[in-house]
């Protein structure tokens, strides 16, 4: 299985559950900038309690590892669970969606794409990753969200809200980030 497979299964159940989501993380930067390798689909989604039969039901045992109890635990805690595909080492992180203004904010800015020619799926909007992406380098320190929130803005650059994401920088502290990315775009060649 490939990574866009495993996309294509986890929004067909999710659409089928009813379940609000969107794509995030690498995948959703690819898709409104430069290509990376990754082995994981991060995924925001509206998961509730009473949708946890229907999400062990549509992986089930044999093909995918699912935790029940991860499931609860995260809905809960609003944190994540995993939908892994063993044979492939794929997995699917399931941030579960936490009731904030950002949160509110990136759901009603999702943007419907076409990941490949037989679907389409629900992606965090442009600027929403770069957010995000600022909060985990803050987090981690990894240069790869630096460089994701790069190619983006040398690929969709004409097309994101540069505004949008600077008041939300400065809500979530993140101001200091967002000037050094700026500086360092003004700098390359």
């Amino acid at each position: 299985m490939e990574l866009y497979e495993l996309l294509e299964q986890v929004v067909g159940v999710f659409d089928r559950l009813a379940i609000p989501y969107f794509v995030t993380g690498s995948v959703a930067s690819m898709s409104y900038g430069e290509p990376r390798l990754t082995n994981d689909i991060d995924l925001v989604a509206g998961v509730r309690l009473e949708h946890v039969a229907g999400l062990l039901a549509a992986f089930p045992p044999d093909a995918y590892y699912v935790s029940e109890d991860a499931i609860r635990d995260a809905i809960r805690h609003q944190t994540q669970f995993n939908v892994i595909h063993p044979q492939s080492g794929l997995k699917v992180d399931v941030m579960v969606r936490k009731d904030t203004p950002f949160d509110r904010s990136r759901f009603a800015r999702a943007r419907s794409l076409r990941p490949t020619d037989s679907y389409t799926a629900f992606f965090a909007s442009p600027e929403d990753v770069i957010i995000k992406k600022m909060e985990y380098y803050r987090e981690g320190g990894s240069d790869k969200h630096l460089r994701d929130i790069t190619g983006m803005l040398k690929i969709s650059g004409y097309e994101i809200d540069s505004v949008y994401i600077s008041e939300w920088a400065e809500r979530l502290g993140l101001q200091d980030i967002w000037t050094a990315i700026q500086q360092r775009l003004k700098q390359a060649p």
